[in-house]
């Protein structure tokens, strides 16, 4: 009997993408209500966060573009859609509150694009798309939470809006690991390279190298 991946391999699955010609990192959804298990977190969150930490430094070092996402619904709920019916406690996370602010390690810093988005994509209803395009983003670099929902939207997405995309497996995490594991095969195996921080490191620079020798 052929295995899971067998079949993918005779499908013509799994093709890797590779790097274009300029990244951009996109980080989505950590915020501190995604660290506390009692809230939106658990499984591997923290861990994604602490890892995401040196990729974010490298890509500011380096002047790779970044980009922020944040769920936020008005203070009065009035902008509450579907998935608020799934998940009523999203209608919390509203502009001030404590729990839906980035957290304090990844803060963004002046230039790097904050979206506000009340729907899983990164992409659905915002400007992140052409804000990537006017910057010659090809290639998108997906971190954050959680790997089975706004991580995998954006991914699909990025997709659909002809960036490639690139998830960093050691920076995206889950509540369950079950969903997490799922969805990296799957997303690796129609939609997205996956691939280590450290390959995204190593990955870019050789690209700003190439880039410097020009």
């Amino acid at each position: 009997m052929a295995s899971d991946i067998d079949i993918y391999k005779t499908q013509n699955f799994g093709n890797r993408l590779g790097f274009g010609e300029k990244a951009a990192l996109l980080i989505v959804d950590f915020v501190n209500g995604f660290t506390d298990p009692a809230k939106f977190g658990g499984g591997n969150i923290q861990e994604a966060i602490d890892a995401t930490v040196g990729l974010l430094a490298f890509c500011r070092e380096r002047g790779v573009p970044v980009a922020h996402t944040r769920v936020i619904f008005a203070d009065d709920a009035a902008d509450a859609n579907i998935m608020c019916m799934k998940v009523p406690s999203l209608t919390g996370l509203t502009e001030d509150a404590p729990d839906s602010q980035i957290v304090d390690e990844l803060a963004p810093q002046a230039g790097e694009i904050v979206v506000r988005k009340r729907v899983p994509s990164a992409f659905f209803g915002t400007d992140l798309a052409p804000a990537f395009a006017r910057m010659r983003v090809d290639t998108v670099m997906v971190a954050g939470c959680t790997t089975s929902g706004c991580v995998r939207a954006s991914v699909l997405d990025a997709m659909c809006h002809g960036f490639r995309p690139v998830v960093i497996s050691d920076c995206v995490g889950d509540r369950a690991l079950g969903p997490h594991d799922a969805n990296l095969f799957d997303m690796g195996q129609k939609y997205a390279d996956i691939i280590t921080s450290a390959e995204a490191i190593a990955a870019l620079s050789g690209a700003v190298a190439a880039e410097a020798a020009e």
